[in-house]
């Protein structure tokens, strides 16, 4: 019987999960490189959905030493798939806490896990890390799952994203983003929105596309706070919606070619 391998991956996520990689990777604490590593695994730690990296405790070259901070606690009934939301310090995983400390008192979080096949490692807090390289390239947000991938499409279908009852774009040159484990995206050429956007401060990053700056929507009058964003500067996987603005169809009414969408559920629903 054959399987479905999106299933098949969502039946893993209770599950503590590592892959080997071969890349050489090293994370920085300020200037100083705390860490430089050819024998790196990524790690998932269970219900997450995007992995981090555990290294050798033989490859940190700053000092590793016990946390003394007491994590918080983890919700007796949590949700079944957590987006890097969730902090570092929240986990379902048995093991101790422990900081990673450079020369400059720059530290960053660790955890080292009660399973044997990662005995002798320390999974790293990605973010607490000032930079992380892969080779020589730099990396954002997470590192990329090997099982995961973006691809973009141009589409002729004909979009209408509404709010109300009011139109916020209406296009038939959108591109869509597919995106592995999540719904397509539709990213709209800006002079087929037909609403005001009002910049927002709001940013985030994405290991596969790079650095989103967000919008408001002004819908009669109001603004839609953080409803749009684009990529003014993607990285390479994402040029193709450089400067195209996407939208959260969680919240609005999306129609394509006439017949309307059902709202998708997402951790941004």
């Amino acid at each position: 019987m054959a399987i479905t391998l999106s299933a098949a991956h969502r039946e893993q996520l209770a599950h503590l999960r590592t892959e080997p990689t071969v890349k050489r990777v090293r994370a920085r604490l300020g200037d100083e490189t705390v860490l430089d590593s050819r024998r790196a695994v990524l790690v998932w730690e269970p219900n997450r959905v995007v992995p981090t990296y555990a290294v050798p405790l033989d490859d940190i070259r700053g000092a590793v030493t016990a946390s003394s901070t007491d994590p918080p606690p983890t919700p007796e009934r949590p949700p079944s798939m957590w987006d890097p939301r969730v902090p570092f310090a929240v986990r379902l995983t048995p093991g101790r806490s422990v900081v990673i400390s450079g020369a400059q008192d720059d530290a960053a979080d660790g955890f080292i896990a009660d399973d044997p096949d990662l005995e002798g490692y320390v999974i790293l807090d990605f973010s607490g890390f000032t930079t992380w390289l892969e080779d020589e390239d730099t990396i954002i947000s997470h590192p990329h799952d090997p099982y995961a991938r973006i691809d973009i499409r141009q589409s002729s279908l004909h979009l209408e994203y509404m709010h109300g009852g009011v139109t916020l774009a209406d296009t038939a040159r959108a591109k869509a983003l597919y995106e592995t484990y999540l719904p397509v995206r539709y990213y709209v050429p800006p002079e087929d929105v037909v609403v005001p956007l009002e910049p927002s401060d709001t940013i985030t990053f994405c290991s596969y596309k790079g650095r989103a700056t967000y919008y408001s929507p002004v819908v009669a009058g109001t603004p839609m706070r953080d409803l749009a964003w684009r990529y003014t500067d993607p990285l390479v996987d994402a040029l193709g919606v450089k400067d195209h603005i996407a939208f959260f169809d969680e919240k609005l009414d999306l129609t394509i070619d006439g017949v309307a969408r059902p709202r998708p559920v997402t951790p941004w629903s």
